[in-house]
Protein backbone atom coordinates (compact mmCIF):
# COMPACT_ATOMS: atom_id res chain seq x y z
CA UNK A 1 0.00 0.00 0.00
CA UNK A 2 1.37 3.33 -1.26
CA UNK A 3 1.82 5.89 1.60
CA UNK A 4 0.47 9.52 1.12
CA UNK A 5 0.20 12.07 3.98
CA UNK A 6 -2.06 15.11 2.83
CA UNK A 7 -2.21 18.35 4.57
CA UNK A 8 -4.61 21.41 5.28
CA UNK A 9 -7.14 21.66 2.77
CA UNK A 10 -6.39 18.46 1.18
CA UNK A 11 -6.79 16.51 3.94
CA UNK A 12 -10.13 17.96 4.84
CA UNK A 13 -11.14 17.07 1.68
CA UNK A 14 -10.34 13.71 2.30
CA UNK A 15 -11.53 13.89 5.44
CA UNK A 16 -14.75 14.95 4.54
CA UNK A 17 -15.38 12.52 1.07
CA UNK A 18 -14.86 9.61 3.21
CA UNK A 19 -16.93 10.48 6.10
CA UNK A 20 -19.59 11.80 3.83
CA UNK A 21 -19.29 8.58 1.94
CA UNK A 22 -19.69 6.04 5.22
CA UNK A 23 -21.78 8.18 6.84
CA UNK A 24 -22.31 6.35 10.02
CA UNK A 25 -19.29 5.21 12.27
CA UNK A 26 -18.22 4.22 15.45
CA UNK A 27 -17.50 7.33 18.36
CA UNK A 28 -15.75 5.95 21.70
CA UNK A 29 -15.72 7.70 24.57
CA UNK A 30 -14.02 7.38 27.75
CA UNK A 31 -15.77 7.00 30.99
CA UNK A 32 -14.35 7.68 34.31
CA UNK A 33 -14.82 4.48 35.99
CA UNK A 34 -13.92 1.84 32.59
CA UNK A 35 -10.58 0.66 31.71
CA UNK A 36 -12.32 0.21 27.85
CA UNK A 37 -13.80 3.19 25.55
CA UNK A 38 -17.70 2.93 25.43
CA UNK A 39 -18.25 2.81 21.34
CA UNK A 40 -21.52 3.42 19.41
CA UNK A 41 -22.16 3.73 15.73
CA UNK A 42 -23.31 7.22 14.92
CA UNK A 43 -24.75 9.26 12.27
CA UNK A 44 -22.38 11.96 11.50
CA UNK A 45 -24.59 15.44 10.66
CA UNK A 46 -21.83 17.11 8.87
CA UNK A 47 -17.99 17.78 8.20
CA UNK A 48 -18.30 21.78 8.51
CA UNK A 49 -15.91 24.20 6.73
CA UNK A 50 -13.52 24.07 9.85
CA UNK A 51 -13.17 20.16 9.86
CA UNK A 52 -15.10 20.12 13.18
CA UNK A 53 -17.62 16.35 12.51
CA UNK A 54 -21.22 17.06 14.27
CA UNK A 55 -23.51 14.43 15.70
CA UNK A 56 -26.10 14.41 17.79
CA UNK A 57 -27.00 12.95 21.02
CA UNK A 58 -28.89 12.47 24.21
CA UNK A 59 -28.12 14.38 27.28
CA UNK A 60 -29.26 11.21 29.30
CA UNK A 61 -26.40 8.67 27.47
CA UNK A 62 -23.69 7.18 28.40
CA UNK A 63 -21.72 9.02 25.48
CA UNK A 64 -22.78 12.35 26.85
CA UNK A 65 -22.22 11.94 30.44
CA UNK A 66 -18.86 10.39 28.87
CA UNK A 67 -17.63 13.24 26.97
CA UNK A 68 -18.77 15.95 29.91
CA UNK A 69 -15.97 14.11 32.42
CA UNK A 70 -13.58 14.05 29.24
CA UNK A 71 -13.48 15.51 25.93
CA UNK A 72 -11.25 12.86 24.49
CA UNK A 73 -13.16 10.81 21.25
CA UNK A 74 -11.64 8.61 19.25
CA UNK A 75 -14.37 7.89 15.46
CA UNK A 76 -13.79 4.98 13.16
CA UNK A 77 -15.26 4.77 9.67
CA UNK A 78 -15.35 1.86 7.69
CA UNK A 79 -16.64 0.93 4.17
CA UNK A 80 -15.16 -2.88 3.82
CA UNK A 81 -16.40 -3.07 0.33
CA UNK A 82 -14.37 -0.23 -0.72
CA UNK A 83 -12.03 -0.30 1.29
CA UNK A 84 -12.27 2.46 2.85
CA UNK A 85 -11.02 3.03 6.24
CA UNK A 86 -10.90 5.95 8.58
CA UNK A 87 -9.72 6.79 12.35
CA UNK A 88 -10.03 10.30 13.68
CA UNK A 89 -8.84 11.22 17.43
CA UNK A 90 -9.73 14.56 18.78
CA UNK A 91 -11.69 16.16 21.73
CA UNK A 92 -15.56 16.58 21.37
CA UNK A 93 -17.86 19.45 22.77
CA UNK A 94 -21.53 19.57 23.79
CA UNK A 95 -23.70 22.13 22.90
CA UNK A 96 -27.47 23.04 22.21
CA UNK A 97 -27.11 25.58 19.48
CA UNK A 98 -31.48 25.05 18.55
CA UNK A 99 -30.24 26.68 15.11
CA UNK A 100 -27.83 23.99 14.15
CA UNK A 101 -30.62 21.74 15.86
CA UNK A 102 -33.68 22.63 13.49
CA UNK A 103 -30.91 22.76 10.36
CA UNK A 104 -29.88 19.11 11.41
CA UNK A 105 -33.65 17.72 12.39
CA UNK A 106 -34.88 15.12 9.99
CA UNK A 107 -38.16 12.79 10.62
CA UNK A 108 -35.61 9.93 11.84
CA UNK A 109 -35.04 11.76 14.80
CA UNK A 110 -38.18 11.37 16.08
CA UNK A 111 -37.68 7.99 16.59
CA UNK A 112 -34.62 8.91 19.28
CA UNK A 113 -36.70 12.09 20.85
CA UNK A 114 -39.98 11.74 21.03
CA UNK A 115 -40.64 15.54 22.00
CA UNK A 116 -39.38 16.06 18.85
CA UNK A 117 -36.76 19.07 17.89
CA UNK A 118 -37.24 21.30 20.71
CA UNK A 119 -36.41 17.95 23.29
CA UNK A 120 -34.93 19.11 26.04
CA UNK A 121 -32.84 16.25 25.67
CA UNK A 122 -30.94 17.03 22.78
CA UNK A 123 -27.27 17.63 22.29
CA UNK A 124 -24.95 18.38 19.95
CA UNK A 125 -21.66 16.72 19.85
CA UNK A 126 -18.65 18.64 17.85
CA UNK A 127 -15.26 16.71 17.63
CA UNK A 128 -12.60 18.57 16.36
CA UNK A 129 -9.86 16.27 14.94
CA UNK A 130 -6.46 16.05 16.45
CA UNK A 131 -4.73 13.76 14.14
CA UNK A 132 -6.50 11.28 11.41
CA UNK A 133 -5.50 8.45 9.46
CA UNK A 134 -7.07 6.91 6.04
CA UNK A 135 -7.17 3.57 4.22
CA UNK A 136 -8.41 4.18 0.67
CA UNK A 137 -8.19 2.27 -2.23
CA UNK A 138 -9.63 3.54 -5.53
CA UNK A 139 -11.01 0.94 -7.09
CA UNK A 140 -13.93 -1.50 -6.90
CA UNK A 141 -13.84 -4.85 -4.85
CA UNK A 142 -12.60 -7.39 -7.79
CA UNK A 143 -10.20 -4.82 -9.30
CA UNK A 144 -8.24 -4.64 -5.29
CA UNK A 145 -8.78 -8.71 -4.88
CA UNK A 146 -6.63 -8.68 -8.22
CA UNK A 147 -4.36 -6.30 -7.06
CA UNK A 148 -3.63 -7.86 -4.12
CA UNK A 149 -2.98 -11.49 -5.27
CA UNK A 150 -0.52 -9.50 -8.51
CA UNK A 151 0.93 -7.71 -4.98
CA UNK A 152 1.58 -11.36 -2.98
CA UNK A 153 3.39 -12.50 -6.32
CA UNK A 154 5.40 -9.15 -7.50
CA UNK A 155 5.78 -7.86 -3.82
CA UNK A 156 4.82 -4.73 -5.73
CA UNK A 157 1.96 -3.49 -3.34
CA UNK A 158 1.47 -0.01 -4.72
CA UNK A 159 -1.25 -0.90 -6.85
CA UNK A 160 -3.79 -1.94 -3.55
CA UNK A 161 -4.47 1.40 -2.67
CA UNK A 162 -3.10 4.39 -0.35
CA UNK A 163 -3.17 5.08 3.16
CA UNK A 164 -1.85 8.34 4.92
CA UNK A 165 -1.82 10.67 7.77
CA UNK A 166 -4.27 13.54 7.18
CA UNK A 167 -2.45 16.71 8.79
CA UNK A 168 -5.72 19.02 9.34
CA UNK A 169 -3.99 22.11 10.73
CA UNK A 170 -2.30 24.57 9.79
CA UNK A 171 0.88 23.41 12.09
CA UNK A 172 0.48 20.23 11.27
Amino acid sequence: MAEKNMNNQEALDKLKTIIDQIDVGTICSFGKESVYPHGVPMSRQEVDPAGDIWYICSAESETHQNIENDPRVSLFYADPKNYTFLSVNGTASLSRDQARIDRYWNKMMEGWFKKGKEDPNIRLVRVTPQDAHYWDSNSNKIVNIFNMLKATVTGNSEDIGREGDLNLGAGS
